[in-house]
C-alpha cells in the first residue's frame, strides 16, 4: 500500500501499454532465443591414450552423407539415431542408423539401417532391420555385446493417426549365419 503522503506514481498502474510493451519485449526474446543457443556438443570419448581411436581398432562408418533406400521427394533423410559396435565378429565396427525423411510435419517413420566400410574405407549399407514401410518410430537404439537393441513404436491398426503411436516394442537383431536375426521381442504393449 502507498503512504498517502506520496503522490501517485504514473508506474503503480497497469495501463494497457504497458501490457503491450511486455508483450513486445517477451516475443523478441523468444523469437531470437535460438540465435543466442549453444552449439552443439563436440565432445567425444577418448580412449585411454588420449586418442580418438584406440590403436589397432578403426572407427565405425560414418553415416552421414550415405545413400539410405528412402523415397523423401523433396525433403533430404535425416540420420535420427546411430550406435556402433562390432556385430559380426570380425574386429571392426559398424553402425546402425535410424533414417528418417525430414518432414516438416507429422512423424515420418523410420528406417533402420546398418553400415559396414567397403573397399577404400567408404560407408556401405549392407543390411536393413526396420523398413520404413513398417510405419515404424525409433526412441531408442543401442549396440551391446554384439547385438542391436532398439525401442519401436507402432500402431495397432490403419486407422490409429500416425501423429499418435499405440504400441511400444523392445526388438533386439543379431547376426548369425550370414543373416540378422530379430529376437523374440518382449511383446509389443500399449504407449
Amino acid at each position: 500500500m502507498q503512504h498517502p503522503a506520496v503522490p501517485d506514481l504514473a508506474h503503480t498502474r497497469a495501463r494497457p501499454i504497458h501490457w503491450v510493451a511486455t508483450a513486445a519485449a517477451v516475443a523478441g526474446v523468444v523469437a531470437l532465443s535460438p540465435l543466442l543457443a549453444p552449439g552443439p556438443a563436440t565432445a567425444r570419448h577418448t580412449a585411454a591414450t588420449g586418442t580418438g581411436t584406440a590403436p589397432g581398432r578403426a572407427a565405425p562408418p560414418d553415416a552421414e552423407g550415405v545413400a539410405f533406400p528412402l523415397e523423401c521427394g523433396p525433403v533430404r533423410a535425416v540420420v535420427a539415431r546411430k550406435a556402433a559396435g562390432d556385430l559380426d565378429g570380425d574386429g571392426r565396427p559398424e553402425t546402425v542408423a535410424a533414417v528418417h525423411c525430414d518432414a516438416p510435419m507429422g512423424t515420418p517413420p523410420d528406417g533402420v539401417y546398418v553400415l559396414t566400410r567397403g573397399d577404400g574405407g567408404a560407408p556401405r549399407l549392407v543390411a536393413t532391420l526396420v523398413d520404413p514401410a513398417e510405419r515404424r518410430t525409433v526412441t531408442r537404439l543401442a549396440v551391446r555385446d554384439g547385438v542391436v537393441l532398439a525401442t519401436l513404436l507402432g500402431y495397432s491398426s490403419a486407422t490409429v493417426p500416425s501423429c499418435c503411436p499405440d504400441l511400444s516394442d523392445d526388438v533386439k537383431w543379431r547376426w548369425g549365419d550370414g543373416v540378422f536375426v530379430r529376437g523374440a521381442a518382449a511383446g509389443a504393449r500399449g504407449v
